[in-house]
C-alpha cells in the first residue's frame, strides 16, 4: 500500500507539472472537431493501447484527434481488454500504455515478480460514487456510514434515515478498477465485509441494474465511477448519494468538493523511452489540447 501511494503522488506532482507548464509534442493533425492539433501519428504509428471499459470512450476521443479521423474510424484501432488484463498486457510488453484505474495489491506485486515498475500518471480527475434505487428515500450518507455498511455494522436502511429495509451492499470481483477503488478509497480489505456470492457482480452495468431493483423487503447499494454511471450506462433508476452532503458532479469533483475523489490513469513501464509515441502521446494528453478533448468526451479534466 505505501508503494502505490509513492508512486502515485510521484505521478501527480509530473503531471500538475506538465499541465502548468503546457507540454505539448510538435506535429501536425487534425482533432475530431477539425481544428488543428498539436500530434500527429498514423495508424502505424498509434501506440498499443489497453484499458478499462470505464475509460473506452477516452481512448477513443484521444485516438481520433491524434490520427486526425472521426470516431467511428478510430475505434477499431482501441482495445481495451478490461483494468486487470490491461495491466497484465503492459506487465508483459503486449501494450505501451494503458487507461486505467490505479493497480491493485495484486498487479503491484505482478508487475514486482516480473521486473517491471509501473509509472502511473493521473489523467482526468473522477469520482467514486456510491448508488441505490432512485425510490429508496435516503438521498446521501456519510463516509462512516459507507464504511459502516460495508464491515456490516449496519444492515437496515432504517439506520441512516430510511424505511425498514435490509441493506443488500453489492461488491466487484477483485482486482475490478471498482473493487479496487473500493479497497484504496474506502475501506481496507480487513474491514471489508466478506459478501455472500451473489453480492459479487461481474460487471459495472449489471451491478448498476441490480441495484436499480426496489422491493418491499430489502434494498440495494453499490459503487462505480462517476463517469461510467452517469454518461456511459444511464440508468435512469438509480440515483447517486450524497456523501458528507455533497452530491457528486462535474462541478464537485472538479472543485475537490466531493469527498472520494480520484482519477483515471495512464499507466506505462517507467522503462518506456523518453522519445516513444506512447510518451508523446501522454504529453499531449496533460497538454490543453488533450485535456480540452477528455472535457469534450464528458470527462472532468484535471485541476489546473
Amino acid at each position: 500500500m505505501e508503494i502505490k501511494r509513492i508512486i502515485l503522488a510521484t505521478a501527480l506532482v509530473l503531471t500538475v507539472a506538465a499541465v502548468m507548464f503546457g507540454c505539448s509534442p510538435n506535429g501536425e493533425g487534425e482533432t475530431n472537431d477539425g481544428n488543428e492539433a498539436s500530434l500527429q501519428f498514423t495508424a502505424e504509428e498509434y501506440p498499443v493501447v489497453d484499458g478499462s471499459t470505464a475509460t473506452i470512450p477516452l481512448s477513443e476521443q484521444f485516438a481520433a484527434a491524434v490520427m486526425g479521423m472521426d470516431i467511428e474510424e478510430a475505434r477499431q484501432y482501441i482495445q481495451h481488454n478490461k483494468t486487470h488484463a490491461a495491466y497484465e498486457n503492459l506487465i508483459r510488453g503486449d501494450a505501451d500504455i494503458i487507461f486505467v484505474t490505479s493497480p491493485s495489491e495484486e498487479e503491484l506485486a505482478l508487475a514486482e515478480s516480473s521486473g517491471v515498475e509501473l509509472e502511473v500518471v493521473p489523467v482526468v480527475s473522477e469520482g467514486f460514487v456510491f448508488l441505490v434505487s432512485k425510490d429508496n428515500p435516503v438521498d446521501g450518507l456519510t463516509f462512516q456510514e459507507i464504511k459502516d455498511i460495508y464491515a456490516g455494522k449496519i444492515t437496515n436502511w432504517k439506520q441512516v434515515g430510511g424505511s425498514d429495509k435490509r441493506i443488500i451492499p453489492y461488491q466487484r470481483p477483485e482486482n475490478s478498477g471498482s473493487q479496487t477503488g473500493m479497497l484504496d478509497l474506502v475501506i481496507s480489505r480487513e474491514e471489508l465485509l466478506e459478501p455472500p456470492i451473489e453480492q459479487v457482480i461481474g460487471e459495472m452495468g449489471t451491478l448498476i441494474d441490480s441495484v436499480a431493483v426496489y422491493s418491499n423487503e430489502e434494498d440495494a447499494i453499490g459503487y462505480s465511477y462517476y463517469y461510467f454511471v452517469t454518461d456511459m450506462w444511464g440508468d435512469e433508476e438509480v440515483k447517486l448519494l450524497k456523501v458528507d452532503g455533497v452530491y457528486p458532479n462535474k462541478s464537485s469533483i472538479s472543485a475537490g468538493e466531493y469527498p472520494i475523489a480520484t482519477a483515471y490513469y495512464a499507466v506505462l513501464r517507467t522503462d518506456t523511452p523518453a522519445d516513444s509515441n506512447a510518451r508523446a502521446l501522454l504529453d499531449w494528453i496533460l497538454s490543453e489540447e488533450g485535456q480540452a478533448a477528455a472535457e469534450e468526451t464528458g470527462y472532468v479534466p484535471l485541476s489546473r
